[in-house]
């Protein structure tokens, strides 16, 4: 008897251990407690959890349901039963051009639009509602899923829009195409070369433009509207894109925005007026000057990484296009178009030697860099900015980090370059990467398990308004690597799928490292911001076919709840 009673005094000691009581806090109350939820914090300390503590916009606590009795006080703290649901740090999109992104939700939208007909109905609908000499915008369209994949022409826009401009730009914003009115505004020709960094796609018969306008070759373009905004409409519209972005964000678990380029201004007046419901970082267009270096010296001080809602990031500067439009920078031709291997956006000399002088004022910079090319160049040159500057924890970044050869695999980790990539671009360009580039080139495509393996840091984001903002498609592409409609079999190169916590911890802590701030922001710990969601489904169980059926239920930016569905 006397050895059964021993047994369980020494049961009841490893039960309060596990489950703690609830005195030992004898701060002051918390401002909110979620409790009873499935805790993903992406703290290796401490990876799972059961309830939270919140006050003010600082964790206080990530414990037991036991333990968080200590933190609440009747008729002060505000308290959500998660009723078992899945909670994980706030989703942080670290490449997002977020005000584009609202202003997208102001135009036509053809993402999901698969055929040219469909296109044509919807600008005649919209000539319709315009007054003659009206811009029409649009965007979102992709050749690639036409039955005939062929790009489309002018001829199919003049026939609705005779007398209005048309630009609709292409899914991934690096092509646009435009009717006769456009072309003819703009003085172009068959005889109009083509930029250095752009391309004017023309009929092979008779070699007139057909409507397509690649990378530089789209700035040829004049585009005016007859019916011209006053500066206070512009305010307005800009104002009304903020919000519609924000309202995206609130409502797919968006809690973090890595902005390009630009809004300093009005996100915060937003945060003033208490209309910010996601923390931001800013980034600029990497200058050519000393005088732009002076002016962005000057924008860092006054918005500084000490900040955790509006922060200066990094500086921006493209080294070449993309896949889909066919001028991503390559080593080798393109299968499909073998008279071009891409568009360098400059010469090699030239992007170096922008690199490293913003390297030398102590900036951080993301380079857009697609083909193996653009990236080896990227590559190169931050060790250039090292050999001149010496060695700092920089961090810059290959923005995309798309195709890799395998000799550069490796040296994202060696010279700390961050491979800032968007799931969702693998599982939209997988249609046609192997038409373009080859199956053997295909191998270093979106290569997360390579370069984890290596030991490079990821950070993850949408590229909205590219891709859909909604975070859910991009952590399906991670561990799937299927397209959307869930094809059978293991997915493209299986080999680099992600687990479902891996995908979590690049949208989350892995984007946080990426602007600095990983010591306040990424995970579920006590001292760090309290930003986070609740889905209605536990992604970490449900089948891959589940996880862009899953909602947000509850997303609270800074210990206040911003959305609850």
């Amino acid at each position: 008897m006397h050895r059964r009673i021993s047994w369980l005094f020494i049961a009841l000691i490893i039960l309060t251990g596990l489950f703690g009581c609830t005195s030992g806090y004898d701060g002051p109350p918390a401002d909110l407690v979620v409790k009873n939820a499935k805790i993903v914090t992406i703290d290796k300390d401490n990876p799972r959890g059961q309830a939270i503590a919140v006050r003010g916009e600082i964790i206080l606590a990530v414990t037991s349901n036991a333990k968080i009795e200590q933190y609440i006080e009747e008729g002060t703290t505000q308290v959500i039963d998660a009723g078992g649901r899945l909670l994980i740090p706030g989703l942080n999109d670290a490449h997002i051009h977020f005000m584009g992104g609202g202003a997208s939700l102001m135009q036509l939208d053809f993402r999901y639009i698969h055929d040219t007909d469909t296109i044509k109905q919807m600008v005649a609908d919209a000539v319709e509602h315009s007054k003659p000499g009206e811009l029409i915008r649009g965007r979102g369209w992709e050749h690639e899923t036409f039955p005939d994949k062929k790009w489309p022409t002018k001829e199919i826009l003049d026939a609705v829009a005779p007398d209005n401009p048309v630009v609709l730009s292409r899914a991934d914003g690096h092509s646009v195409w435009v009717n006769s009115y456009v072309i003819r505004e703009s003085g172009v020709t068959k005889d109009t070369p083509d930029p250095p960094n752009g391309t004017i796609m023309q009929d092979p018969e008779t070699g007139e433009p057909t409507g397509i306008f690649k990378e530089g070759a789209s700035r040829l373009l004049k585009v005016s509207s007859s019916v011209e905004l006053t500066a206070e409409e512009r305010e307005e519209r800009s104002d009304q894109a903020l919000e519609l972005a924000l309202k995206a964000a609130r409502e797919t678990g968006v809690t973090s925005v890595q902005q390009l380029n630009g809004g300093f201004e009005r996100f915060l007046r937003f945060k003033n007026e208490g209309r910010l419901t996601a923390r931001a970082t800013i980034n600029m267009s990497l200058p050519r000057n000393d005088e732009g270096f002076a002016r962005l010296e000057e924008l860092r001080d006054e918005y500084p990484q000490g900040d955790s809602w509006i922060r200066f990031g990094y500086l921006k500067i493209f080294i070449d296009g993309t896949l889909g439009s066919g001028t991503a920078l390559m080593f080798e031709p393109f299968e499909d178009d073998p008279d071009t291997s891409g568009l360098p956006m400059m010469p090699y000399e030239e992007f170096e030697g922008r690199i490293v002088a913003a390297d030398a004022r102590g900036f951080q910079t993301g380079t857009h860099a697609i083909g193996t090319k653009g990236n080896n160049f990227v590559l190169n040159a931050v060790q250039k900015a090292r050999e001149a500057n010496g060695t700092r924890d920089a961090r810059h970044r290959s923005e995309h980090a798309q195709i890799l050869i395998d000799e550069d695999i490796p040296r994202f980790a060696e010279l700390g370059v961050i491979a800032s990539m968007q799931p969702t671009h693998c599982i939209t360009d997988k249609r046609f990467a192997e038409k373009r580039i080859g199956l053997e080139r295909c191998r270093g495509a979106y290569a997360w398990r390579r370069l984890l393996d290596a030991g490079a840091k990821l950070a993850f984001g949408t590229d909205w308004p590219v891709e859909p903002i909604d975070p859910l498609e991009g952590l399906y592409g991670a561990v799937s690597r299927k397209d959307r409609a869930g094809e059978e079999g293991e997915g493209w190169f299986p080999d680099q799928k992600l687990s479902m916590e891996e995908a979590i911890e690049f949208y989350t802590l892995g984007a946080a490292y990426a602007e600095f701030m990983e010591d306040r922001k990424g995970k579920l710990k006590e001292g760090y911001l309290a930003d986070m969601i609740v889905f209605d489904q536990d992604l970490m169980t449900i089948p891959h076919d589940q996880i862009m059926k899953s909602k947000v239920d509850i997303t609270i930016v800074g210990g206040k709840v911003v959305f609850e569905r």
